[in-house]
């Protein structure tokens, strides 16, 4: 039987929790919307996934690896709402009163924390299967056999989706080996990659569909560039080559920003994130104290419950 280790993408959680739930505040006045999201979402997952492992990751202060090689990269966001900041705290109160090993890097993104985590696991713990839980779709560019994407529903109504291979590409439109160049070419307006300027997602899909690759497609603009005859369905004609001879630099730049490190330098081990007992009375007087009642339900079953229940049935 297979194992399933559960990976939290914390900050994204939170950020979409935070523009979903505008007013939701605690019995003390203190605003929580973003905990709540978060604290949903996270119980939805153990209650649906139901983890072997599981784990969380968040973004830390210290200039990344990314803002050195290009210092537009990300400068256009706005600084966190202050609204938000105070929720980060009790976002880990949360996830530690659940016993989840948490993990975070000074100068390192989540998204590289989660890549070198998942391309670990693949490669050391052939039994598991890897599941990243956020609401990111630059880590679609993860899945694999063994690795796949856990989407929240955005509200009432809406369903979680779980993303194979074969659901990203009906998504997205473009296969998993192809995510990264896809951004390389459109840009990523939420992080500042800056793509190819006039090049937009219906472009980017029929030059990747045409051309495989970043590279193949650089590769036939300049054997358009010697002189070879563009073909009958070429797509590399007129405005679009000029685009893409003007920003060939800015492409493979930005190729290099999107692309998820899986190899940074971290101390990680599966073992210790194997799910264990919590205290559950503490994680209920918590939630009590957020007023999140309505979540108390979903809190996972502590060592007591599963004894009992293991002894009478």
């Amino acid at each position: 039987m297979s194992k399933t280790f559960v990976l939290i993408d914390s900050h994204a959680l939170i950020y979409r929790a935070f523009h979903a739930f505008p007013d939701l505040t605690a019995p003390d006045g203190t605003l929580v919307n973003a905990v709540y999201g978060f604290s949903r979402s996270l119980l939805t997952a153990i209650r649906d996934l139901k983890p072997t492992y599981i784990a969380a990751t968040f973004d830390s202060k210290g200039k990344t690896k990314r803002a050195e090689e290009y210092v537009e990269y990300k400068a256009n966001r706005a600084a966190m709402p202050d609204e938000l900041i105070p929720q980060i705290a009790l976002v880990r109160d949360v996830v530690t009163a659940l016993n989840i090993p948490q993990f975070s890097q000074s100068g390192i993104e989540a998204d590289d924390l989660l890549g070198t985590i998942t391309r670990q696991v693949e490669q050391e713990h052939p039994e598991v299967r890897s599941i990243i839980v956020t609401g990111d779709k630059d880590m679609f560019q993860l899945v694999s056999e063994r690795t796949r994407v856990w989407l929240p529903g955005r509200g009432r109504g809406s369903l979680d989706t779980e993303y194979d291979a074969a659901a990203v590409e009906q998504y997205m439109g473009v296969s998993v080996s192809q995510i990264i160049d896809l951004k390389a070419l459109m840009g990523d307006a939420s992080d500042n990659i800056p793509g190819v300027k006039g090049v937009g997602p219906k472009t980017a899909i029929k030059l990747l569909k045409k051309h495989h690759s970043l590279q193949g497609i650089y590769e036939r603009l300049d054997q358009l560039i010697a002189g070879e005859q563009p073909a009958a369905d070429e797509v590399l004609v007129g405005s679009v080559f000029k685009k893409m001879q003007l920003d060939r630099d800015m492409a493979f730049l930005s190729q290099k920003l999107a692309t998820i490190d899986r190899s940074v330098a971290i101390d990680f081990l599966l073992e210790p994130c194997r799910v264990s007992s919590y205290d559950k009375a503490a994680a209920s007087e918590l939630f009590e104290t957020l007023g999140f009642k309505s979540l108390k339900g979903l809190l996972p079953k502590d060592e007591f419950e599963i004894g009992v229940q293991n002894a009478l049935f």
